[in-house]
């Protein structure tokens, strides 16, 4: 990371921050061997998923009652029995009186119907007012906590429950410390319940492309950490970083051009010759910026973005589908952007292709649930990376305050939400578009 300057050094005093510049609370990222939280969880609602959220919840989390005076670093809320309009008041009577007993990095997350499968015109409307409430909310928390709204299948019971508890999971953690105002829709496929919570990806193969440097590198790292066997690609002029990377996470390199006609054919091959398995984990990380507005665009550099952000995750997956070199429940992650979601000013060609994952995780989704897995994408808003280190201090200080945390993200947390979904208990969570963003005000 480059050295601060003393413009930067100076925004970020303390003395900056007495005149009121905002500064970001510390987040509380997840460290294996800590507590998934720091605090007790509170359990509220009265849904068709209120037996299953309690036994889930006591195991991993210590349970309190809404009324003690304890603080608490978690709350749910079961809003499915939520069916009309008039109803929602239970979300204030619930959620109003414990307001001042939260600690910081706490964790609020309200569980819904999935509005657009329910037949019922006030259910729908109820359930739809659900992401009005958390989000907005989650602009009133302070000291990094976070609000989230989890939309389940309405097939969904406390008997079938296994395919939401990797989402309660990651979202009452500090895998989850820059995601925030997200909604989460988890659908009524099977789940894996793993065998060890800490190592989810056990015996699983990842592909990771884009794994010399940057959010590529830690994204392996953070797969190798959950258990799974990973093979790093990057361009071969980016070898030394490769190797780095594929020797840090004790797996293998790749040097592989994603534009190759035959990537897809040289992937499933290695994985085969070096590890003797399909691949069971894809993620999409390589990309490009090639920044001009679209008058002084040229068509070189539209290309290049296209056919690196977007032509070579679908033709690579595409291709994968067909030679049926995917492994046994298989997880495809898309790294998009909130650059993809609000647009941005001199990206149309980055724009394009970041709301086209978008549109390749929902066109997919069907497909890799037929193989019994899933495909999702996770959309980055500020990530302190060498990329933004090197921007002007002006944009760069206002790029990191321009969300509900104020302050940018780490690497780490985009590897988080791809290890998510890249587990056999996240089979249930399919055609998803998480933004790791802390709130960004660009984008819904």
């Amino acid at each position: 990371m480059a050295k601060k300057s003393f413009m930067e050094q100076l925004i970020n005093s303390p003395i900056a921050a007495k005149v009121g510049v905002p500064q970001g609370y510390p987040l509380r990222r997840y460290k294996q061997g800590e507590p998934l939280l720091h605090g007790p969880v509170v359990v509220g609602g009265e849904g068709r998923l209120r037996q299953a959220l309690d036994t889930t919840l006591a195991g991993p989390y210590k349970l309190m009652k809404a009324e003690a005076d304890t603080p608490r670093a978690g709350m749910v809320f079961d809003a499915t029995g939520i069916t009309a309009p008039e109803q929602l008041e239970q979300l204030f009577d619930f959620f109003q009186p414990q307001m001042r007993k939260v600690t910081d990095n706490a964790r609020l997350v309200v569980i819904g119907t999935t509005p657009e499968l329910l037949d019922d015109a006030d259910a729908r409307i109820a359930a739809r007012a659900l992401e009005g409430f958390t989000r907005s909310l989650a602009k009133e928390m302070r000291k990094a906590a976070t609000v989230q709204l989890v939309y389940v299948d309405p097939a969904v019971d406390s008997a079938n429950f296994q395919g939401v508890e990797s989402t309660l999971r990651f979202l009452l953690s500090g895998k989850s410390a820059y995601v925030d105002a997200q909604v989460i829709r988890v659908t009524a496929a099977g789940a894996d319940i793993p065998t060890d919570w800490d190592k989810p990806l056990a015996g699983r193969l990842a592909v990771v492309t884009g794994a010399a440097r940057g959010i590529g590198a830690v994204i392996a790292e953070v797969l190798a950490r959950d258990g799974a066997k990973v093979i790093c690609i990057d361009i071969p002029q980016a070898g030394e970083g490769l190797t780095a990377t594929a020797n840090k996470v004790k797996g293998t390199a790749l040097p592989l051009d994603v534009t190759d006609p035959r990537a897809a054919e040289e992937i499933a091959k290695h994985a085969e010759e070096r590890h003797h398995q399909k691949v069971d984990i894809l993620v999409h990380n390589a990309g490009v910026t090639r920044d001009k507005l679209l008058a002084n665009m040229d068509e070189s550099r539209w290309n290049m973005v296209q056919n690196i952000n977007l032509v070579a995750p679908v033709r690579i997956t595409e291709k994968m589908i067909e030679l049926g070199a995917l492994g046994d429940k298989p997880a495809v992650i898309g790294v998009s952007s909130t650059s993809g979601i609000a647009g941005n000013r001199g990206q149309t060609n980055y724009g394009t292709t970041k709301a086209g994952i978008i549109g390749f995780v929902d066109s997919l989704k069907d497909s890799l649930a037929a193989l019994g897995g899933n495909i999702n994408a996770v959309a980055p808003g500020f990530i302190e990376t060498d990329m933004t280190a090197a921007m002007p201090t002006g944009p760069r200080e206002i790029g990191r305050r321009a969300n509900s945390m104020q302050q940018g993200g780490k690497p780490v947390d985009v590897a988080e939400t791809v290890a998510y979904f890249a587990s056999t208990s996240s089979t249930a969570v399919n055609g998803n578009t998480v933004r790791v963003c802390g709130q960004s005000i660009l984008g819904a």
